[in-house]
């Protein structure tokens, strides 16, 4: 079942971004805390939204979508940039992550966004080989560039 995520699924949510932080080899990097996942979803101005998966079965928690609007300036429209996507390994095949991806889907098409993108590691076949088994294709005529830490200080000339 996919629906959106609540308050009481974030401890849930925070551990699932974890298992994923350590999937793609970089744990060390996930620093978000439950406050601030509950502040940037359910807070006074949410900057990002999310939906879970939860077993049929047990009710838990056992995946996720993690997203927020983004605008394209030249369809004039927004669309929803996909942050993370992530189901537990022993819930894969189930057809969750699909489930969620077409939930975002909907969500674009009845409130008439024109995009629904995300960005995925390049060695990560298996999330590679899903997408494009969905008709995705890879935007490969762009490079994502990032500002963190010291040169996100240096580039706003704080330090």
């Amino acid at each position: 079942m996919i629906r959106p995520a609540t308050p009481t699924d974030i401890p849930a949510i925070h551990a699932l971004i974890r298992e994923l932080a350590e999937y793609e080899k970089a744990l060390e990097e996930a620093k978000a805390t439950e406050e601030q996942l509950h502040e940037a979803l359910f807070g006074s101005r949410p900057a990002a939204y999310a939906h879970v998966a939860t077993d049929d079965a047990t009710d838990a928690v056992i995946g996720y979508a993690i997203w927020f609007l983004n605008f394209s300036t030249w369809r004039g429209v927004h669309g929803i940039y996909l942050e993370d996507l992530y189901v537990r390994p022993t819930a894969r095949g189930g057809g969750h992550g699909k489930a969620l991806l077409t939930e975002l889907a909907r969500i674009c098409v009845e409130r008439g966004y024109q995009r629904l993108e995300w960005s995925v590691l390049n060695w990560n076949t298996p999330a590679i080989d899903f997408y494009q088994a969905l008709g995705a294709r890879p935007q490969d005529e762009w490079t994502v560039y990032r500002l963190t830490d010291e040169a996100l200080a240096k580039a706003s000339g704080t330090s």
